[in-house]
């Protein structure tokens, strides 16, 4: 060593950051590929498969855009099975969001047996879907089922529910309103996190409920608000469970979801390329309302700490 050199040290901070890279790649690694075989991978075969007409026994043929031409042009179930689908999202959403928000402040009240109650009102959420949705079946028989035995006794003929194409898809909304517990646990959550001293301090400055509820309350709810709405839309326009097993569709296509719709494509009629390109379709569409939902919620969603 020469006179006047200073030694060397060894990049032990180099060495630990490259480490921690490491590990971390490392530990990712699972979800990493499970992301590319399970969700891009496919992603991009479906795409390339929108492509072409193949019916997984022959091999596939490119045929450019005449998938999507049929789509829009010659296939009226395409529209009518947007139409239901568009229907239900338009009723449902604001009644799981406004129903999800009216179960969560009464279950937010100190009242004795409190914990049963929302025991209760959960519990349907996390039962199997096809479960729930033959309970609703019998629930809803036009002949035996117990809805239509209650109104009886009160001198009402009930309709015939699934079996009618006028009120097939309300039963199905009906039936849909059993799981509003999921939504009720988030508000609930988000409830709870909001400060007494806030209802405190109004309640000094002679704000009643309502005044609190609107002021302070539903404020504080918007984050939680738009985390259930954008979850709700992608979750309704996915819609497959309960139309494929109380009706399949029926009657007379007034029950047929873009899901199920695609289902049929894909593995009854086996048009892969179609049913890939409907694929793309929903997933577009869904895209575009996340977004717009996105880019207004600056306008209405408050956060806490923001300056106003």
């Amino acid at each position: 060593m020469r006179r006047g050199t200073v030694p060397r040290r060894p990049k032990r901070g180099l060495n630990l950051v490259r480490r921690e890279a490491l590990t971390f790649y490392i530990l990712i690694s699972p979800w990493l590929l499970g992301l590319l075989l399970f969700v891009l991978g496919p992603m991009i075969v479906s795409l390339i498969v929108s492509f072409s007409e193949w019916d997984l026994l022959s091999p596939a043929e490119f045929v450019g855009l005449q998938n999507y031409e049929r789509m829009f042009t010659r296939d009226p179930l395409f529209w009518q099975s947007l139409k239901v689908t568009a229907v239900y999202t338009a009723v449902y959403v604001p009644l799981e969001l406004a129903g999800g928000l009216v179960l969560a402040l009464l279950m937010n009240q100190k009242l004795r047996f409190l914990g049963v109650f929302r025991t209760i009102y959960y519990l349907p959420s996390v039962l199997p879907g096809v479960a729930f949705v033959v309970l609703w079946m019998w629930i809803l028989h036009p002949d035996v089922g117990l809805l239509n035995t209650l109104l009886g006794y009160a001198g009402i003929e009930g309709p015939r529910w699934l079996a009618d194409p006028d009120w097939a898809l309300p039963a199905l909304l009906l039936m849909s309103t059993w799981g509003l517990g999921r939504t009720m646990v988030i508000y609930l959550a988000s409830l709870q996190g909001i400060p007494q001293q806030l209802y405190e301090a109004a309640a000094i400055d002679g704000a009643g409920p309502w005044p609190a509820f609107w002021r302070i309350t539903l404020p504080l709810l918007t984050p939680t608000i738009f985390f259930n709405l954008v979850l709700s839309i992608i979750s309704t326009f996915q819609t497959f469970t309960s139309a494929f097993v109380a009706t399949d569709g029926g009657p007379l296509d007034a029950t047929l979801f873009y899901v199920l719709y695609l289902f049929r494509q894909a593995f009854q009629f086996f048009n892969m390329g179609y049913a890939s390109a409907m694929a793309w379709i929903l997933f577009l569409l869904i895209l575009a309302l996340t977004l717009v939902i996105v880019r207004s919620s600056g306008r209405w969603v408050y956060y806490e700490g923001e300056r106003p």
